[in-house]
């Protein structure tokens, strides 16, 4: 239980900084389109809900297998937001 838990905190806390680091950017420079920020952020949470959605499904077969595909899709869509940040 205690990797569900890790897991769960890691999408939370990896996710929570790329908003956090969206708002940051959109406070330092004010070229930055807040309609744009807005979206990203949005886009994290949607991201959010979708990871967590999986880390609670119940019918898996392979729970380490599936956790560890969880947790590889988180860093792929945290780096793809990431960009997006950093192309604000």
């Amino acid at each position: 239980m205690s990797s569900v838990k890790n897991l769960k905190k890691d999408i939370n806390y990896t996710l929570g900084d790329i908003i956090s680091i969206c708002q940051i950017a959109t406070e330092l420079n004010p070229e930055v389109k807040k309609e744009d920020a807005n979206a990203i952020v949005d886009e994290v949470i949607v991201t959010f809900d979708e990871l967590i959605a999986k880390v609670n499904a119940k019918n898996v077969e392979n729970k380490k297998a599936h956790y560890k595909a969880v947790s590889a899709e988180l860093e792929t869509r945290a780096n793809a937001l990431i960009e997006k940040v950093n192309n604000l």
